[in-house]
């Protein structure tokens, strides 16, 4: 490792400081195809999991469950580019801020996003936004916006079991002040949710919302959430929305009544007959939800790419020249599939991406190269529901193992909060898309190197 950064810059003592690193693009790149050190601890990940925040036998029900959920190492990226993805995270939080963005997207959103309020009361700006890029050597892309963005305490608790593979990298290794900073500032955005909308009686339960939730592949962050609230002293439970009932003007887990939904759920809009109690608390607002089916339909619907990427659109919207010039720059181009661009989009489709509208987890979305003509009819018969983005590469880092170098792929997933990115997360993968299925693979965390 230090061989690797006293090349690179050129640092004569090596002391590894982030003020002493004048380069660190040139860094970055070189420590992710040469750096093959394992920082992971799992010992120490162990610890985490089932003492400091989780529960006894977390650790083997997360080994069990999700055995490619963390990589060993890390991924290392300029501290200008982390920048720059706030940049562009401002960028779409200042369109969809626009009056004119708001009737344009709820006038053909789903009647659930579009609830009245009572007077004085505020709808929740919604929690763990996961802004997704591509990072592949200088450019940078943001290839989809997500409303419930899973992983983020699962990174917190990684960050916790870091360790420096030389005493060169220690100054990139994130702290465990860091980690408790980023699980404080969680439980804090929860209660800035309550307050925000006008509430003034504290906040004291909170239901952690999603189907089948003991089935999901990331239960294990549920319990630890659960244990998070607690220990903050809010009384928190995981239930399937089925088990929730709105009564009395209330919404209820048994005898409880919930203050506050962290929402799971990929029922966006609450449309399924499970979701029926939601779906009442939300329309009459009385309990707060986040993330919220209003906050999808502004954000997360991939047709708004398509906005993003066209000036025309852009400036139609009002959009300002200096935030345009970020987006354009940083979206890529990306059109709502129509029947009438068939023959067009298919021959040009091995450098395009096709995805759902309203897709979720990379379910559905094709790489074109892969696409055969079967999947291709089944897309055009869903016209106008699809989009095709211009590929965008993702980043590459070279692991090693058994003397044996092999590429995984990247992406970098940004949380964010009223505009203000939280965390920064990589995800290691082989294949089309990321998938928590590649060995060596998972949440990996994200080293700055300046």
């Amino acid at each position: 490792m230090k061989e690797v950064i006293n090349t690179t810059v050129g640092l004569a003592g090596g002391s590894g400081t982030p003020a002493e690193v004048p380069f660190g693009t040139d860094l970055a790149k070189a420590l992710n195809q040469d750096c093959h050190c394992l920082t992971l601890d799992r010992d120490a990940l162990a610890r985490a999991l089932d003492a400091e925040l989780g529960a006894p036998g977390l650790s083997a029900l997360l080994r069990e469950r999700c055995p490619f959920v963390f990589a060993a190492q890390p991924v290392f990226v300029a501290g200008a580019h982390l920048r720059r993805m706030g940049e562009v995270i401002r960028a779409v939080e200042s369109v969809v801020a626009l009056p004119a963005w708001h009737e344009r997207v709820l006038a053909a959103a789903p009647e659930a996003a579009r609830v009245p309020l009572p007077p004085g009361q505020r709808l929740p700006r919604s929690v763990f936004f996961g802004h997704d890029f591509h990072l592949d050597h200088d450019q940078l892309g943001l290839i989809e916006v997500n409303t419930n963005a899973g992983g983020a305490l699962l990174n917190a608790l990684l960050a916790r079991a870091q360790r420096a593979c030389c005493p060169e990298m220690a100054p990139l290794v994130p702290t465990a002040a860091q980690a408790a900073a980023f699980e404080a500032a969680i439980v804090a955005m929860f209660r800035a949710e309550w307050q925000h909308t006008g509430r003034t009686a504290p906040l004291r339960t909170i239901a952690i919302v999603d189907e089948a939730p003991a089935q999901q592949y990331l239960y294990a962050e549920f319990l630890l959430f659960r244990t998070l609230f607690e220990r903050h002293g809010l009384q928190a439970v995981i239930a399937d929305p089925a088990e929730l009932d709105w009564r009395a003007g209330q919404l209820w887990h048994g005898d409880t009544v919930i203050d506050l939904v962290y929402n799971r759920l990929t029922d966006f809009y609450f449309e399924q007959p499970a979701s029926a109690a939601l779906r009442q608390a939300w329309l009459t607002q009385t309990a707060a939800i986040t993330p919220h089916p209003q906050a999808h339909a502004l954000y997360a619907d991939k047709r708004h790419l398509a906005v993003f990427s066209d000036e025309a659109e852009l400036v139609a919207l009002g959009v300002p020249a200096e935030t345009r010039a970020v987006l354009l720059a940083h979206v890529p181009h990306t059109e709502v599939v129509a029947a009438a661009d068939a023959e067009r989009l298919w021959a040009a489709r091995r450098g395009l991406f096709f995805k759902p509208a309203g897709g979720y987890g990379s379910r559905a979305a094709w790489r074109g190269d892969k696409l055969t003509r079967r999947v291709w009819d089944e897309i055009l018969a869903r016209d106008g529901d699809y989009v095709a983005q211009a590929l965008a590469t993702p980043g590459q880092r070279q692991l090693e193992a058994d003397e044996t170098r092999r590429p995984m792929k990247f992406d970098l997933r940004a949380y964010a909060y009223d505009t203000q990115v939280q965390w920064v997360a990589a995800r290691l993968y082989q294949g089309q898309t990321t998938n928590f299925r590649t060995a060596g693979g998972g949440f990996a965390p994200v080293y700055s190197t300046c």
